[in-house]
């Protein structure tokens, strides 16, 4: 911005703040009398509409007078003759009506109703022969013989075919006068009913005028805010007429005031801020302009010097001061950016910089100016080497690798004649290589094959062989993504699948990934959304003693997706416990399978154990004790009836919070196994360190050690087991041999489909009786099925 226009910015503001106060004072002023005096015209438009009103209303009243007076309706209701009083006396009623009408068009109704509603007489001066009273004239009539007034005054604009004012009043049937309160169950009630055309003439033009409809209230409305235009005048006793007029109306009547004083006060500002710039450019901006136009030059390289400008005042000074700056400034940015583009550890581009330079590539790939490849490379077992051998060597680990890198990489690209490679790191032991060539030509697979080639035997540093390998994952542009975070997301997820296929190898970004990706947000916002009870399901699993009887049954949660289908626990469960919806889950099967417990223990017995699995993730809280509590008390379990089951990797993360929470548990008498024993982080020193109830083996070890060569081995677990009072349970018993040798070695309890598979409550009640009829005596399959008698001497399945 020039020192001119910040001048402007500067005065301007002044100026017209200066000008806008004084059109604020008089606007306030002008908009309070236009705004009294727009009022003053609806009170005034307002009386006028009341004063058509009551004329026509007290036309209505002098029009039933005056039939009253004469004597044709008395004749009319004394004639006994029915033709006479329906021909010529009627004809004398319509006569005095329309004499009575100064506007011989104008609409008029006259009705005679007897006290039991029925209608005595009836004409209305109108285009229609056969006209009837109106159903809402009906409607008044009946309120009125139900009443105590013995006349009204009533406007009627529902239900009937035009708005009415109607009067009404009981006469006396004999003496035609007013009738007395006394007599009012016997007399006739006379409605005159006209069409105020004045008046809705009126209304029209009222909401012609201000947009706004005019309202009918019974009761008089509020007092109108102080800058609300509205007013209300009383039309007959209970009938207000109200006219709120919008705001818009309002602003349009004040635009014109605002408009001549906006301009007004723009234009004075201008030619005060005119004279004022005149001035300060000449003596002011002019000579720092020129100084500006050298400063800039200099920075924009077509000019190195700054020439001395404006003697020795204080333009000159500025302008040496301006130099040294310039030159001081260039060499710390030069300096900092050095710093803020380069990873102080390795020398190469760091993430920063890599999406600067790596986006432009990306935008030249995308409107198809070429190809780009991105090698997401991380270490394998670089934390070991990090914590064996120290920070130290970790980190010259990774100044060797940036090195051996860009060598391995660079005459790759500079034998096919394809731009240099772009380097970086991006956090930890994780780099990228960004090669700019096109898939299919074998650039990209000879670059990887060459920086997989350098851990070959080791990776060497300073003498000494390192057991670290690398995982790269790569992903194309635009194939695979048409932005720097996409391709480096895919990349990431292709290097992950090369590191669960073995590490130390590559691995391509592909549509299976994605379907991957996809499927895994699918099931997170599925276990969002879903109601437990409508998809989730419990199955049970039998576990038996080495006799063949049922001590207990283990709960394994199913789920039944509208939309995914059937989707197993291995998969979905810990996508609930990294997305934080684990809870929801647990709570639901702990009371669902507390629910199931009582059917459980009629089939078999009172001493039947329910194996409960909750999420390792949960034992951080003291809360799931507490529903395990509450749940227990409302069903009426013993606590140790109720075995929780917890995957025994959660001992390797057990710190003594979560100790503390399974002591609590323990406490209440609930009863602890730690699950799938051998599956993963075993360690003999988890048996003697974290107390436990029961041992569950997993289906692994059992396949492994149930062998000649390792039972003993077998034994020596289950009796260690044993000596820290922990009862042991063999799962994955599908055969006959398994049961043999861990019975030989001590085991107390069996579970797989030896015995039987996971069944549903109602299922697993069919099993047990067909147990008590002798039917399961035959081990079965993975399937449920049977598959051949019980052999001498193995697992009695009584």
């Amino acid at each position: 911005m020039t020192l001119g226009k910040r001048a402007v910015f500067l005065i301007f503001p002044i100026v017209l703040a200066g000008y806008l106060l004084a059109a604020c004072l008089v606007y306030v002023v002008e908009s309070k009398a236009l705004l009294s005096l727009e009022r003053a015209r609806i009170f005034q438009q307002l009386d006028h509409a009341e004063a058509l009103f009551r004329a026509d209303a007290n036309q209505s009243r002098s029009f039933l007078y005056s039939l009253l007076e004469g004597n044709a309706v008395r004749l009319f209701m004394s004639e006994p003759d029915a033709s006479y009083r329906n021909n010529a006396l009627s004809l004398r009623i319509q006569e005095s009506i329309r004499m009575l009408s100064d506007d011989m068009r104008a609409y008029v109704s006259f009705s005679i109703l007897q006290p039991d509603l029925s209608i005595g007489y009836y004409f209305e001066n109108s285009d229609d022969p056969f006209a009837e009273i109106s159903p809402a004239q009906m409607t008044l009539a009946r309120t009125l013989f139900k009443g105590e007034r013995l006349r009204n005054w009533t406007y009627l604009n529902e239900g009937t075919s035009r708005p009415l004012i109607v009067y009404s009043e009981f006469i006396d049937p004999t003496t035609f006068s007013r009738a007395l309160p006394s007599n009012k169950d016997r007399a006739l009630l006379v409605q005159v009913a006209v069409q105020p055309d004045q008046f809705l003439a009126m209304l029209q033009s009222l909401q012609r005028e201000y947009a706004t409809e005019p309202q009918f209230t019974s009761d008089a409305p509020k007092t109108a805010a102080p800058g609300d235009l509205s007013a209300s005048v009383e039309l007959i006793p209970a009938l207000h007429l109200t006219l709120r007029v919008p705001q818009a109306y309002a602003s349009a009547a004040l635009w014109q005031l605002k408009l001549v004083l906006g301009v007004g006060t723009i234009g004075m500002s201008l030619i005060s801020i005119g004279l004022m710039i005149t001035l300060i450019r000449r003596f002011i901006t002019d000579p720092i302009a020129a100084l500006d136009q050298q400063v800039t030059a200099v920075m924009d390289e077509r000019s190195e010097q700054i020439v001395a400008a404006g003697g020795d005042g204080e333009i000159g000074r500025l302008t040496g001061n301006i130099k040294k700056l310039h030159d001081q400034s260039s060499s710390a940015l030069r300096r900092v950016q050095e710093a803020s583009w380069t990873d102080a550890l390795t020398g190469m581009q760091n993430r920063s910089r890599f999406n600067v330079l790596a986006g432009r590539i990306v935008q030249d790939a995308v409107a198809g100016r070429g190809s780009a490849a991105l090698l997401f490379i991380d270490i394998d077992h670089f934390k070991f080497v990090n914590d064996k051998h120290g920070h130290e060597v970790g980190d010259e680990l990774l100044r060797v690798f940036a090195t051996r890198v860009h060598d391995a990489v660079a005459p790759i690209m500079q034998q096919r004649a394809l731009p240099e490679p772009m380097l970086a790191r991006l956090s930890g032991d994780e780099f990228a290589v960004l090669i700019q060539a096109e898939p299919g030509t074998g650039a990209i697979r000879e670059a990887c094959d060459a920086i997989l080639a350098l851990f070959t035997h080791g990776f060497e540093v300073q003498g000494k062989i390192y057991p670290v390998t690398a995982s790269i994952g790569v992903a194309l542009c635009p194939r695979d993504a048409e932005s720097v975070a996409a391709l480096i997301s895919n990349a990431d997820a292709a290097m992950y699948q090369a590191k669960t296929s073995g590490k130390n190898q590559s691995s391509r970004f592909s549509r299976n990934l994605q379907d991957k990706r996809d499927r895994v947000r699918q099931i997170q916002e599925e276990l969002r959304m879903l109601d437990p009870d409508e998809q989730f399901h419990l199955v049970y699993m039998p576990i038996v003693d080495q006799a063949g009887a049922v001590t207990g049954c283990e709960a394994l949660l199913r789920w039944t997706s509208p939309t995914l289908g059937r989707v197993t626990p291995d998969e979905f469960v810990p996508i609930a416990e990294s997305s934080g919806q684990f809870t929801k889950i647990d709570w639901w099967v702990v009371s669902r399978a507390m629910a199931d417990y009582g059917k459980i223990r009629d089939m078999f017995g009172p001493q039947a154990v329910l194996a409960i699995n909750i999420s390792s993730a949960e034992l951080h809280s003291r809360s799931i004790g507490d529903h395990f509590s509450r749940e227990a008390a409302r069903y009426g379990i013993a606590p140790d009836r109720i075995e929780i089951e917890l995957t025994e990797t959660y001992a390797v993360k057990l710190g003594d919070q979560l100790h503390r929470n399974i002591e609590a548990l323990r406490s209440r008498g609930f009863r602890i196994s730690i699950d799938d024993f051998g599956a993963g982080y075993t360690s003999v020193q988890q048996i003697i360190e974290y107390t436990a109830d029961t041992i569950k083996l997993d289906r692994a070890i059992v396949e492994t050690m149930a062998t000649p060569d390792l039972s003993p081995a077998l034994t020596a677990l289950i009796a260690l087991c044993h000596a820290r009072g922990m009862a042991v349970i063999g799962e994955g018993v599908d055969n006959e041999r398994k049961v043999a040798f861990l019975t030989r070695a001590g085991c107390d309890f069996f579970q797989g489909y030896l015995i039987s598979k996971p069944l549903a409550l109602d299922e697993l009640g069919i099993w047990a009786l067909h147990r008590l009829g002798g039917t399961a005596l035959a081990p079965h399959d993975e399937h449920g099925a049977m598959i051949g008698p019980r052999k001498q001497g193995t697992l009695r399945l009584l």
